[in-house]
C-alpha cells in the first residue's frame, strides 16, 4: 500500500503543477454579428463500429476539386471541434482550394478534461479504439466525397498532436503526411502517470527505440509520411525536448541524420529541414521564439492569415495552418517571408556562436536545463566563405556579381571586395556615381 500511496501523491502533484499551467477560464464574450457561426462543420453519425466512442464533424466546401484532399485535424485538451476549427482556420483554407476537413472530437464520456487517449495502448494501437474510429472517419470520408487516398493528412494540438503521432504510426499507409504542435512522440507514455511526465521532458528515449516503437506499430515498410513538428520555445506545458524527440524519432524512421539539411528563417521564426535522398524535404520543424502552449496564428488581412486568437491559439506573425498546407503541397507556394540565402548563413552563425543571440531567440534562455534537448543545431560551426555570402546577397537582389575588374564574375569565383564596398558606398550616397 505504501508503493501505492506515494504512486498516487506523485501523480495528484504533476496534476496540480499542470493546473497551474493552464489559463484559467475567462468569461464568454457578447457575441457579436462578425463572430464565425458557430454551425461551420456538421456531424456524421454511422461511418463505422467506432470503439473509441468519438464524434466525427466535417466541413465539406461548396466547390470541391476532382479527388479532392483530406486532412484531419485533431482539437487538444477542453476544446471541441468548433472551437478547432475557429481557432486554427482550417476551413477557410478548405472552402478556398476545395479539400475536405474532418474534424475527430472527443467525449467528456472517454476523458473528463476531452482530451484524446494518445498514452492509453488501447486506443492507440492499429485497429483499435480511438486510433481505429479515427481511421474509420477516413475511410467513409473516402466514400462519400471521393478523397484522393495519395492525399491523406493528419494535424492536432497538444493531446491532439500526439494523438496525431499515433495516427501517423499506427497507419503510415493511410497518411501522406502529418503535422504536430506541440505534441509528443509515439509511445511516449502508456499510463497516466507516464503521460505528466513525458509532457514535461523527463522521459526521453534512444533514438533508435523511438524509430523502433513506430516501426513496430504496423505492418507496413514505407515511404513513410512527411511530417512538419511546430513547437513554442517557452510551451510550459509540453516542454520543446518533446519536439526534438519528434524530431528523432522520424529521422530515425527515415534513415536521417538528426543534422538538419538546412535551416532558414520564416517570418522570423527558426525551421529546419530534413531532406531524403531524392532531395525532397521529408521533415520539418518550426521553433517559435518565446511562444507558450498553442497553435501559431497570423490573423488580420492577406491571404495567408487565417484563424481566430484565444486560449491556446497565439498570434505570433506565422500562420502554422498556411504552412502546414504548403508543405503537404495542397496550396500553391507563393513568395514568402524567408530571408535572402546570405541572411540565412549570417543568422545560422549567430544562433552557433553567440549564448546572448540564441538566449535572446529562444525565450531568453541562457542554458539549456539538463533534462532538455537543445532548441537548435549545435554541431560543429561550418566556416562561412565571405565571397559566398556577398554572392548570394548579389543573387538574391538579382544584381550581377561583380569580379575584380567590376564586370559580372560567375557567382562560384572569387569576389573581390572592393568594387562591392565602392557600389555601396556610392548607393548609400557617400559617393558621387
Amino acid at each position: 500500500m505504501s508503493r501505492l500511496s506515494q504512486a498516487l501523491a506523485k501523480l495528484n502533484g504533476w496534476r496540480r503543477r499542470l493546473q497551474t499551467l493552464l489559463p484559467r477560464k475567462a468569461p464568454k464574450p457578447a457575441p457579436t454579428v462578425a463572430q464565425p457561426r458557430t454551425d461551420r462543420l456538421h456531424e456524421f453519425v454511422g461511418f463505422g463500429s467506432n470503439p473509441g466512442n468519438v464524434r466525427m464533424f466535417a466541413y465539406v466546401p461548396e466547390r470541391l476539386t476532382r479527388s479532392p484532399a483530406l486532412v484531419v485535424a485533431l482539437h487538444g485538451c477542453t476544446q471541441a471541434a468548433q472551437v478547432y476549427d475557429r481557432g486554427s482556420g482550417w476551413s477557410k483554407l478548405a472552402e478556398a482550394h476545395g479539400f475536405v476537413v474532418v474534424y475527430p472530437e472527443q467525449q467528456r464520456s472517454n476523458n473528463p478534461q476531452g482530451c484524446f487517449s494518445w498514452f492509453l495502448p488501447g486506443d492507440t494501437a492499429r485497429d483499435s479504439g480511438e486510433a481505429l474510429s479515427i481511421r474509420q472517419m477516413v475511410d467513409d470520408a473516402i466514400r462519400k466525397w471521393g478523397i484522393d487516398r495519395r492525399r491523406v493528412f493528419v494535424t492536432g494540438l497538444s493531446a491532439g498532436g500526439a494523438m496525431a503521432s499515433a495516427m501517423l504510426a499506427t497507419y503510415p499507409d493511410v497518411f501522406s503526411g502529418g503535422a504536430i504542435i506541440a505534441g509528443l512522440p509515439y509511445g511516449a507514455a502508456t499510463t497516466v502517470e507516464e503521460a505528466f511526465a513525458a509532457m514535461l521532458g523527463k522521459r526521453t528515449r534512444p533514438q533508435r527505440a523511438l524509430g523502433d516503437r513506430v516501426r513496430m506499430a504496423s505492418p507496413y515498410r514505407g515511404p513513410w509520411p512527411k511530417i512538419s513538428v511546430w513547437q513554442g520555445s517557452a510551451d510550459p506545458i509540453v516542454r520543446p525536448s518533446n519536439a526534438e524527440d519528434l524530431i528523432r524519432q522520424w529521422a530515425e524512421v527515415h534513415q536521417l541524420p538528426v543534422t538538419p539539411t538546412r535551416e532558414e528563417f520564416v517570418c522570423g521564426q527558426l525551421r529546419r529541414v530534413w531532406n531524403g535522398a531524392d532531395g525532397a524535404t521529408v521533415i520539418e520543424a518550426y521553433t517559435i521564439s518565446s511562444m507558450g502552449h498553442g497553435v501559431p496564428l497570423a490573423t488580420g488581412q492577406g491571404d495567408e492569415r487565417c484563424g481566430t486568437p484565444g486560449p491556446f491559439f497565439l498570434e505570433v506573425g506565422l500562420s502554422s495552418t498556411h504552412q502546414i498546407a504548403k508543405f503537404w503541397g495542397l496550396i500553391a507556394v507563393s513568395q514568402d517571408a524567408r530571408s535572402p540565402a546570405s541572411t540565412n548563413l549570417l543568422q545560422k552563425a549567430q544562433i552557433r556562436t553567440s549564448p546572448s543571440v540564441a538566449a535572446t531567440r529562444f525565450g531568453g534562455r541562457t542554458a539549456d536545463p539538463p533534462d532538455q534537448a537543445p532548441l537548435w543545431h549545435t554541431s560543429p560551426l561550418t566556416p562561412i566563405d565571405p565571397n559566398v555570402a556577398i554572392a548570394a546577397a548579389f543573387k538574391a537582389a538579382g544584381l550581377p556579381v561583380p569580379d575584380a575588374g567590376g564586370q559580372p564574375a560567375d557567382p562560384t569565383h572569387r569576389v573581390a571586395p572592393g568594387p562591392i564596398i565602392e557600389a555601396a558606398l556610392k548607393a548609400a550616397g557617400l559617393r558621387k556615381p
